[in-house]
């Protein structure tokens, strides 16, 4: 079964990808709403849900237990043990994996059309009924711990939650989804039970779906798999600003190399600027050897391997943000390098050359994330988090072509902030005199 089911997938990657996505709206007899886009030709169906809240979700003083909670949702459910669960998924040929984030709990599925019913079941009991049995939770918990103490001596991951919790301060945002090691030790079966009731609710679920079920299947499918959660959840956290001022902090670090993440309040999808900014940070950091940072920090000075900025936009704040690594010698050029060019290009804005070639490349790039069924589903439950219509898919290339030079310059002085744009560096920099945090 395996065997068949690789082969199916591979069957689908090898079709061309989609002229058009064609999204049907379906809403179930329970009033659960969902994305479908029907592909009958392969018989296997990619099913994503999304619970809104996530880890941000976390009781007072019970730090991790979302976490926690998710990696047990497959150790065991209903009547089948963490071994049982195991064996009964592998006998179906069907992929479940589940996801904890700062804002969403995610599940993902995937399954052949004619072991559906039962992959739905199976799903449904980890979902509904999961087991939460002490020796999987030891077990899990051990796992979670070891990544929290790798984290500890991870420059990337220490910058990360230095600056988090130097912008956030108290709020869900500022302390580290996994937990500490002694909140996470404390946690034990009622705390599961409490943080599934809290984030598993009906009220705040996406779905989305892919492949060979009709629209008449998938409610019934909604229906059956989630008409048995909990109906509502505790309030969702407060929106936070992200408050920086401009500066450098040093984490000291014993590495012949520091890691720098930078970066200051960003801005909403739903801003009307958003897609200047979206096109404004591609030209500047986005990713591509093209960058003015790659262009500047790497092929120029050669000092680093890798400059990237990155519009960060969460459901209660947004950030501007970036990253680089280089060696303790060289780490104060490159961050005098990248602030000189968020200075230029909030001044200066971008030339009309800069603009042609990213329109070309984001437009052009843009059809082929549609490369299979979960890719699909996964993109539908996201624009529907994010509030998009269902017509984005076809607009979006639209609303890149109309940014003009004009537009990004505007956006840039708006948006790019040098008076808050904050270092956090991991390592033993040199030439760097700025305030230090242990």
């Amino acid at each position: 079964m395996k065997q068949i089911l690789a082969f199916v997938f591979s069957l689908f990657l090898a079709t061309p990808v989609l002229a058009e996505i064609d999204i049907q709206q379906v809403e179930t007899p329970l009033g659960f709403k969902a994305w479908l886009v029907e592909e009958p030709s392969i018989p296997f169906t990619s099913l994503q849900i999304r619970f809104r809240g996530g880890t941000s979700l976390d009781a007072p003083g019970k730090r991790g237990a979302t976490n926690l909670m998710v990696g047990l949702l497959e150790e065991g459910a209903g009547e089948l043990d963490a071994r049982g669960f195991a064996e009964a998924r592998e006998q179906l040929a069907a992929s479940f994996e589940y996801d904890a984030s700062a804002d969403a709990v995610s599940v993902s599925a995937r399954f052949l059309s004619e072991n559906r019913d039962a992959a739905v079941e199976l799903l449904r009991e980890s979902l509904v009924n999961p087991r939460f049995d002490q020796d999987a939770i030891d077990r899990v918990r051990e796992q979670v711990l070891s990544g929290i103490r790798s984290d500890a001596m991870d420059p990337d991951a220490i910058a990360n939650a230095a600056f988090d919790a130097m912008v956030f301060g108290d709020h869900p945002y500022g302390s580290d989804p996994q937990g500490t090691e002694e909140s996470v030790t404390a946690l034990g079966r009622d705390d599961m039970i409490a943080a599934h009731d809290a984030t598993l609710t009906r009220d705040r679920v996406y779905i989305a779906a892919a492949g060979d079920i009709t629209p008449e299947e998938l409610s019934a499918l909604i229906d059956r798999l989630l008409g048995d959660l909990p109906e509502t959840g505790p309030a969702l956290p407060p929106d936070v600003a992200a408050e920086t001022t401009a500066g450098t902090t040093i984490v000291p670090f014993d590495t012949p190399q520091s890691v720098a993440v930078f970066g200051h309040e960003g801005l909403a999808i739903d801003d009307p600027d958003f897609f200047a900014a979206y096109v404004m940070n591609t030209i500047l950091g986005g990713g591509s050897f093209e960058s003015r940072l790659m262009n500047e920090v790497r092929e120029k000075r050669g000092l680093t391997y890798g400059v990237y900025s990155y519009l960060a936009g969460m459901d209660h704040a947004e950030l501007l943000m970036g990253r680089v690594a280089s060696a303790n010698d060289r780490i104060a050029e490159a961050i005098s390098v990248i602030r000189d060019e968020w200075a230029k290009m909030a001044s200066e804005g971008v030339t009309e050359q800069e603009l042609e070639q990213t329109k070309t490349y984001l437009t052009g790039a843009y059809p082929l994330r549609f490369d299979g069924n979960g890719t699909i589903a996964r993109i539908l439950v996201g624009m529907q988090m994010d509030g998009l219509p269902a017509d984005y898919i076809a607009s979006r290339n639209d609303r890149i072509e109309a940014v003009t030079q004009d537009d990004v310059k505007r956006v840039a002085a708006r948006v790019l902030r040098p008076d808050a744009l904050r270092f956090v560096v991991v390592g033993q920099p040199e030439g760097l005199e700025e305030p230090q945090v242990q």
